[in-house]
């Protein structure tokens, strides 16, 4: 067997990398159990949850080396879960060995994500074609693209200062609000349910309540239930910011 410590941090890091990537919980356990057991590791345990990991395996057969890794979610980057994914088959097969293993996992760390640019073309757009496939009218996607646009910088600009999740998704409801609502004060939209709906997708926790769902059919309630909760608390934040800003020009007796 390779150093215990060695395979047993190889491990952590592969799962690090996945769970702080947007993985599921099921799949960084198994990523983590497939690897270890190919490098020969003994007695190798693992219990993950939605923000952490906890490991351990025996060392000559006696002594447990442990290890326990807080681990926060910082946003969904497929590609380096795929990549973990195409190293962990890699090494199963034999065909990576320990110090390679550990170069890879540093060269996954290092995939980019998209360019600022690339971010705020494609949340624009996918807020504007989701406020038309709503029903609404090309005026309406024209705002929902101005607001998805400012609400991509408002996003990349919280993740960069490192702002709590909730109050993000809550300023970022209220932004795109806001802007719907100028945008119809100004007469270029038509439908403002059409266009606060566009824009707000982006922020919707599509994946968490998925993932819920997952970790429940999978057996892992708590995770489940973590990422439910998460979701809910989300959802939450989201309306809260959207009646704020509506509530606010109800008072000052703005026409929308």
């Amino acid at each position: 067997m390779e150093n215990c410590h060695s395979v047993l941090e190889l491990a952590v890091q592969a799962g690090e990398i996945l769970l702080e990537n947007g993985a599921e919980v099921f799949r960084v356990q198994q990523t983590m159990e497939i690897m270890a057991a190919a490098y020969g590791a003994d007695g190798f345990h693992v219990y993950v949850l939605t923000n952490g990991i906890f490991a351990s395996m025996q060392e000559d057969g006696k002594n447990q080396v442990a290890r326990l890794e807080n681990v926060p979610q910082s946003s969904v980057h497929l590609a380096r879960i795929d990549a973990v994914n195409t190293l962990s088959r890699q090494v199963a097969q034999g065909q990576v060995s320990m110090e390679d293993a550990f170069a890879r996992l540093e060269e996954i760390r290092q995939i980019p994500t998209l360019s600022l640019p690339l971010q705020l073309l494609a949340c624009g757009a996918g807020s504007g074609f989701f406020a038309v496939l709503f029903g609404g009218t090309w005026p309406d996607f024209a705002c929902a693209f101005l607001a998805g646009f400012l609400l991509q910088l408002l996003l990349w600009q919280a993740e960069k200062n490192h702002v709590n999740k909730i109050i993000t998704k809550l300023l970022g409801a209220a932004l795109v609000t806001a802007v719907a609502a100028v945008c119809m004060v100004v007469g270029v939209g038509r439908d403002m349910d059409k266009i606060i709906i566009g824009s707000i997708m982006p922020l919707v926790p599509g994946i968490a309540m998925t993932m819920a769902i997952r970790d429940f059919f999978n057996g892992d309630y708590l995770s489940g239930t973590i990422r439910l909760m998460d979701a809910l608390i989300i959802g939450l934040s989201i309306a809260a910011g959207v009646g704020a800003v509506l509530t606010f020009a109800a008072e000052w007796g703005v026409q929308l």
